[in-house]
């Protein structure tokens, strides 16, 4: 392994840890930051001199550390730097997780919440954020930085949310790690359908949250979720790039060892009371996921998951995800109808779902002049190059 992967792999798996620990050091969000991006850097060079240690994590924690204290013994005052409230009595395995319950506090947005995530706990620059919002890098920056000083204004505590506060920020807090894989999953633009490396960071945080939260029932559905999803990241393409359908895919190609620790994780998320949003969502996929290759799946069984998932989680985007076992039980025509409330939703007006599945089923319905004017505005909506090739060849199929 060269220096530069070993340093990577060090970003992706260790980034949260070592922030988390330098920010009991600075009490500062902001400095903290900026003393372990120095570690990195300085990981680069002392690792090629010195060779790779044996525990990264340990060294660039080490490093982040000395960073701090040499950057508040340079301060004018260490008071001016203490902006987070950490608990005294607190372990430090835990940080990771308090950092990210930090970052989903209720003060904060929905949207800073998730950004926080992503820069904070995944370590993205802020261009990749600003990619994943479909918004400029310093809109973006500005984003963070009124964020943080928002968390050093309310002075909110870098800690484990007290009991009663806990189910409403792990909600959050899952919601945050789920559209973080959902932007790695498929990439809100660029040449390829996947970012890889934003899914591999929120199938880590999902362990995480579930090797610390282990009896947490959303939080198994999350894992299970994510499982069941990457265990077919490579077979969602062709070798040329081009985007298979699930139908297309080589479905023995896919990570069985994955799909079955998500199968285990399903029962345990499903049982003991009402099924929430992820357990759901967790069921349906890993539902799909354990058809056998020779099978076909079973679509009457996933439309009875996701009336359970809508009736838990009224979403326009759950109402299109039925639509579509819908049209495999009882038609396209029947999945058309359901469709068009969603039309009258402004939430959905650029999402570009819509138009692709009302462009599947008028297509099937032999409605060819309808259906390629759905695909073209399905392709308008995306900015991902393999899912505009995708409609395009749809597109052309009709003629």
């Amino acid at each position: 392994m060269t220096v530069g992967q070993a340093v990577e792999d060090a970003h992706r798996s260790e980034w949260a840890a070592v922030l988390a620990a330098t920010v009991r050091v600075t009490r500062d969000l902001d400095l903290a930051e900026e003393c372990v991006q120095d570690a990195y850097l300085a990981a680069l060079h002392d690792w090629r001199e010195r060779g790779i240690p044996d525990r990264p994590g340990a060294w660039l924690v080490t490093a982040a550390r000395h960073n701090a204290l040499d950057a508040l013994r340079r301060a004018a005052t260490l008071r001016a730097k203490l902006h987070l409230l950490v608990e005294p009595e607190s372990h430090e395995d835990d940080d990771p997780l308090r950092l990210v319950f930090l970052c989903c506090h209720p003060a904060l947005s929905p949207d800073a919440q998730v950004a926080l995530v992503l820069r904070l706990v995944c370590g993205v620059p802020a261009a990749g954020i600003a990619k994943a919002f479909l918004v400029s890098e310093p809109t973006m920056a500005a984003r963070l930085t009124r964020a943080k000083k928002k968390i050093t204004a309310a002075r909110i505590p870098f800690r484990m949310p007290p009991a009663a506060e806990l189910p409403g920020r792990l909600d959050a807090a899952l919601t945050a790690v789920h559209l973080l894989f959902t932007t790695g999953h498929t990439a809100p633009d660029g040449p390829s359908l996947a970012r890889d490396d934003l899914a591999a960071r929120a199938l880590d945080l999902a362990r995480m949250l579930h090797r610390l939260l282990p009896r947490e029932r959303e939080v198994r559905g999350l894992l299970a979720l994510l499982l069941a999803n990457h265990a077919r990241r490579a077979t969602r393409t062709g070798p040329d790039g081009r985007l298979l359908r699930l139908s297309e895919q080589d479905r023995s190609a896919w990570d069985r060892r994955a799909i079955a620790e998500a199968d285990a994780l399903v029962v345990g998320a499903l049982r003991g009371g009402r099924p929430g949003r992820f357990g759901l969502q967790a069921a349906i996929a890993t539902l799909h996921a354990s058809a056998p290759a020779w099978a076909d799946t079973d679509w009457p069984q996933i439309l009875v998951l996701y009336d359970a998932l809508l009736d838990a989680w009224p979403s326009p985007v759950v109402a299109l995800n039925r639509a579509v076992a819908l049209a495999e039980v009882h038609g396209p025509g029947a999945a058309l109808a359901e469709l068009d409330p969603l039309l009258r939703d402004g939430r959905m007006r650029r999402y570009h779902y819509l138009p692709a599945v009302r462009a599947d089923l008028l297509r099937r319905l032999g409605r060819a002049g309808e259906a390629a004017d759905e695909y073209r505005r399905a392709r308008d909506l995306t900015a991902n190059a393999a899912e505009r090739a995708f409609l395009s060849a749809r597109l052309s199929e009709l003629g």
